[in-house]
């Protein structure tokens, strides 16, 4: 891995050496107070290129394109509220995904099924254990947006997300948030009322490609501009779950990558 990831500033290899609780620490601390943190230059500069192109002609050639109109809450209807009401404003969301088994043995793969890589994230999440998925398409995506593809305000389904960005566009495909904008026990239709009709400010970042990026994203509202020019936003997502042996239902499947196997 040494050659894949800046192991000398991310030392992911040394689980419980001095500077790898000083690194868990530093993420945890982020994580607490911004609900997200970044580790830029995760991946080497030198490698990359060859992370970046081993994928582009998967995508080009045999991406399903993912397009569909939602509201923030990816639901039909949220009980209690009446459905012109603008928290439930529908947008569009449009991407190239490709799947794990689509990819061979590419660098992503191989940082995903790296043991050190989960058990770094078990310990930034303050989890006992995290086990990567076992199903053979979501276990690893990888999304390309051109010109005018976006993906839109949401709430994740899942407690966080871990992601790295491969290639960033010329303009647009920036990550917009609005931190702890609900909670369990206050969904806060107002507010995200308001931030959909452009009464909040939410938070903007800019990421470099070669970042590793975590997000609490279940109550904080997100989102990623749209693309412009000829350069495609190309991200890799990793899932990891507490319990061994998650799969997708074939429905599930086949809504998000047009095909069950």
């Amino acid at each position: 891995m040494r050659e894949l990831i800046n192991l000398q500033d991310y030392p992911l290899d040394r689980p419980g050496s001095p500077d790898w609780v000083t690194l868990v620490d530093n993420c945890k601390a982020k994580l607490a107070e911004d609900g997200l943190f970044n580790l830029a230059g995760f991946i080497n500069a030198d490698a990359l290129p060859e992370a970046v192109a081993e994928l582009k002609p998967v995508l080009e050639t045999q991406s399903f394109t993912h397009s569909r109109k939602h509201n923030i809450y990816f639901q039909k209807e949220i009980e209690g509220l009446p459905a012109d009401h603008p928290a439930l404003t529908e947008y569009e969301t449009s991407n190239r995904t490709i799947c794990a088994d689509q990819m061979g043995q590419a660098a992503v793969i191989r940082l995903y099924e790296w043991p050190p890589f989960a058990k770094f994230l078990a310990s930034v999440m303050d989890k006992s254990v995290l086990f990567t998925m076992q199903d053979p398409l979501a276990r690893v995506n990888v999304m390309g947006y051109h010109e005018g593809q976006a993906l839109n305000w949401h709430f994740d389904r899942s407690e966080f997300t871990t992601t790295l960005l491969l290639q960033a566009p010329e303009v647009g495909g920036e990550f917009e948030y609005d931190q702890d904008l609900r909670s369990a026990d206050d969904p806060n239709y107002a507010g995200v009322a308001d931030l959909l009709e452009g009464h909040r400010s939410p938070k903007r970042i800019v990421l470099e490609p070669g970042t590793l990026n975590i997000f609490k994203g279940k109550n904080t509202a997100h989102r990623v501009t749209p693309v412009k020019g000829d350069q495609d936003r190309i991200i890799a997502v990793f899932s990891f779950y507490e319990r061994p042996g998650v799969e997708f239902s074939e429905q599930e499947r086949i809504g998000f990558y047009g095909r069950a196997a």
